[in-house]
């Protein structure tokens, strides 16, 4: 019987980091070693090994995303089952939402990685590969990208990294997994909305700025932010939406520029939209123009964001994309 055949992108990331001569480890391993060091994977699946780059995950980009897009589309149209992409952990849920928002198929997508380097004791990166093929083979079309490591499925819209040691680092609360691999078998639990796709954004992605928002801020960043050539916004707010009073004038004027998007700092939960009524609240903030980012996390507005601008969307849609995430 034939194998099935699933595209394996590799690009860089703990996973593939071995001790370097200056001290520390750095990303040396290639797709073709890392498939080499999972036993029995080459007998479940023709492994189509590809390494564009290899790179800390810190040092990704859009624009290396939109790339890695392009060719899983171009691959799961000429007959791959599903593709898998290895990379490190520090990015791993931005890249997974870009990738979630830009890949036209609706073939399996899986993002994996290690938080353990390959020559570590216990490394976990033959495992989570092994259980990302296993998605990508067995599950459902339409499910979007899946983040898999430590044998736990995340959707992408949800998942968020939540340690920055252990082998369970990722989490999706509140809401949990998707699903698990189980004894070589993937079982699903939660069917995610699909999100909206974008179309590729070129080279040029537009910056936006992600801005922290802490007690005593007065905002008196956000006017530099327009002549250091920024096309938008994310407050990075308190609680449920909420900033200092005095941020109040400064985001309004900020809002007049660019489209400004309120999320929160609170790792759980939605910003607000018509709880809280005092100066800097969520609904004073809305009521000035700024967009209420839902339950989407900051990481995931700013791309967001960046990917409709990118797209020349009006702003009135802006609104509409946010409010459907």
């Amino acid at each position: 019987m034939t194998k099935p055949r699933i595209l394996l992108v590799a690009l860089g990331g703990t996973i593939a980091m071995t001790p370097s001569s200056t001290g520390g480890i750095a990303p040396t391993l290639g797709a073709a070693d890392l498939v080499a060091a999972v036993p029995g994977l080459n007998d479940l699946a023709q492994i189509d090994a590809r390494s564009p780059f290899q790179l800390p995950s810190a040092s990704l980009t859009q624009v290396h995303l939109a790339g890695v897009a392009a060719l899983i589309d171009a691959e799961l149209a000429a007959g791959a089952l599903g593709a898998v992409v290895v990379q490190g952990t520090d990015s791993i849920e931005e890249s997974a939402f870009l990738l979630d928002c830009l890949v036209q198929s609706d073939r399996p997508v899986v993002v994996t990685g290690a938080m353990r380097g390959a020559q570590m004791p216990g490394a976990d990166g033959p495992a989570n590969i092994l259980a990302a093929v296993i998605v990508a083979m067995q599950a459902p079309t339409g499910l979007g990208t899946l983040v898999v490591l430590n044998d736990e499925v995340h959707a992408a819209r949800f998942v968020r990294k939540g340690n920055t040691g252990l082998t369970s680092a990722f989490t999706s609360a509140p809401f949990g997994p998707v699903g698990h691999v189980t004894e070589g078998v993937f079982a699903p639990a939660l069917r995610p909305t699909p999100l909206a796709k974008q179309p590729l954004p070129g080279d040029d992605v537009p910056p936006v700025a992600l801005i922290q928002i802490g007690m005593g801020d007065d905002g008196r960043l956000l006017s530099a932010l327009p002549g250091l050539g920024y096309r938008g916004a994310v407050l990075v707010a308190m609680g449920a939406g909420h900033v200092p009073a005095a941020m109040v004038m400064p985001i309004a004027g900020l809002v007049a520029r660019m489209p400004v998007i309120l999320t929160s700092r609170v790792a759980e939960g939605p910003v607000f939209s018509r709880t809280y009524g005092y100066p800097g609240s969520e609904r004073d903030l809305l009521a000035r123009g700024v967009i209420g980012g839902a339950a989407l996390g900051p990481l995931k507005a700013r791309l967001l964001l960046q990917l409709l601008l990118a797209a020349g969307t009006p702003p009135g849609n802006i609104s509409a994309a946010f409010a459907g995430a």
